[in-house]
């Protein structure tokens, strides 16, 4: 069983998808560059503190930071990890291979008007995050979040102009990881287009 998975893809692709139900079945620590910041900001760590500077200026925080953050938190995880959202460009893949053996790249393809369609119909709740869809994922009551009963809404950056400039820099700054996981053998493309649970099929045998 791979043990250190990247993945890989495009906004609305399905990493977070897949990536649930590779935690719910086996147990994965998925992990996200965004969420460790804030808790290591939230704790007040060292390297909590650090990264809040850059934070607050709105500067980018660091790669070495960012890869120390990581060590950190992997040093003290049983069982496999799923990156998510780092590394985002082949400077921070070289960076992250200094410190760490990636077993596996899962790269989930799907069309970028497929994208468009999935993002812009995606509806999220303000209180506790959840989300939906208007076609895939609809909310048992229209516009009102199941878990919590909050009002649904559209983020900014699911709207369409949005959406399409995300896939624009994605396909400029992230792409190149495809080439860069290829060559050290490691990647695994699958169509990330059709039935969740059979895409999760080839995820799993991906991971064997």
């Amino acid at each position: 069983m791979k043990t250190t998975i990247v993945l890989l893809g495009p906004p609305g692709a399905g990493k977070g998808t897949q990536g649930e139900k590779l935690t719910d079945e086996f147990g994965y620590t998925r992990l996200s560059t965004g969420d460790m910041l804030r808790e290591a900001v939230r704790n007040g760590t060292e390297l909590g503190k650090k990264a809040k500077e850059y934070m607050d200026s709105g500067a980018l925080v660091p790669n070495d930071l960012i890869i120390n953050l990581m060590k950190e938190k992997i040093a003290g995880i049983k069982g496999g990890v799923l990156l998510d959202g780092f590394p985002r460009t082949v400077e921070q893949a070289d960076a992250l291979a200094e410190q760490l053996d990636v077993d596996l790249a899962l790269n989930f393809d799907v069309a970028d008007e497929e994208l468009v369609q999935r993002l812009t119909q995606r509806r999220s709740c303000p209180n506790c995050n959840a989300v939906y869809h208007l076609v895939t994922k609809k909310p048992a009551k229209d516009g009102v979040c199941d878990k919590c009963g909050a009002e649904l809404y559209q983020r900014d950056d699911d709207k369409e102009a949005t959406v399409r400039n995300r896939l624009e820099v994605y396909r400029k700054n992230t792409m190149p990881l495809i080439d860069y996981y290829k060559k050290k053998g490691t990647l695994v493309t699958i169509e990330g287009t059709g039935d969740i649970n059979k895409i999760f099929e080839q995820v799993k045998k991906a991971i064997q």
